[in-house]
């Protein structure tokens, strides 16, 4: 991403207006790993104040969250701090991981990948084949076409997900779910929850 883009995320977390970042983790997260779907070690792209790595680290699992906003990271850091947990929370571009110089056997993407147009989209897959694993699974969470009118990021289609998702990764389940975000943000998100396994 350019520094102007970097800029721009961490200017939305400065002024407190992240319609995402609820204060908990995404309701379908918490269900995986209450299922135990998840696998460790975990990465949170784009993680944002961190609420997913840290629940998950309350479980157990060793996580690592990448986000490019600096202030959203040192919120992350702090919670962590006062929740006596051990999580690696890092600045970075979600599109190049592959600096992160290490693998993963699960990745997690809570309303990522829908905010790409489509170069950007094939760029952010590219990056995220570096650090999982072979056989490694992504859960991908993101707003679909279901979600009225045409505030916040890009609907995603099913086949949009299959496209993009075509070379190199099985898609074994794509379900209907919800993104939860703050009272205040004018509609409720209809989302995918897609669980796709690098080849």
């Amino acid at each position: 991403m350019t520094e102007d883009a970097f800029a721009r995320w961490d200017a939305v977390y400065v002024s407190g207006g992240a319609p995402w970042d609820i204060g908990r983790p995404q309701a379908a997260f918490v269900a995986l790993a209450d299922a135990g779907e998840i696998g460790s070690p975990v990465l949170d792209s784009g993680c944002g104040t961190g609420e997913h790595a840290l629940m998950l680290a309350e479980r157990g699992l060793t996580a690592t969250g990448v986000d490019a906003a600096p202030t959203a990271i040192s919120t992350a850091r702090r919670k962590a701090l006062e929740r006596g947990l051990d999580v690696t929370f890092e600045v970075g571009d979600v599109l190049a991981l592959d600096r992160l110089d290490r693998t993963f056997a699960t990745v997690i993407d809570s309303g990522v990948f829908h905010v790409f147009d489509d170069a950007d989209r094939a760029r952010y897959v590219s990056s995220l084949s570096t650090v999982l694993e072979p056989g490694g699974v992504l859960y991908l969470l993101c707003f679909s076409e279901a979600t009225p009118g045409d505030d916040g990021p890009r609907r995603v289609t099913q086949a949009e997900l299959r496209a993009a998702f075509a070379d190199g990764w099985r898609i074994d389940r794509i379900d209907a779910a919800t993104f939860e975000v703050r009272a205040e943000f004018p509609i409720q998100p209809s989302a995918w929850l897609a669980r796709i396994v690098r080849d």
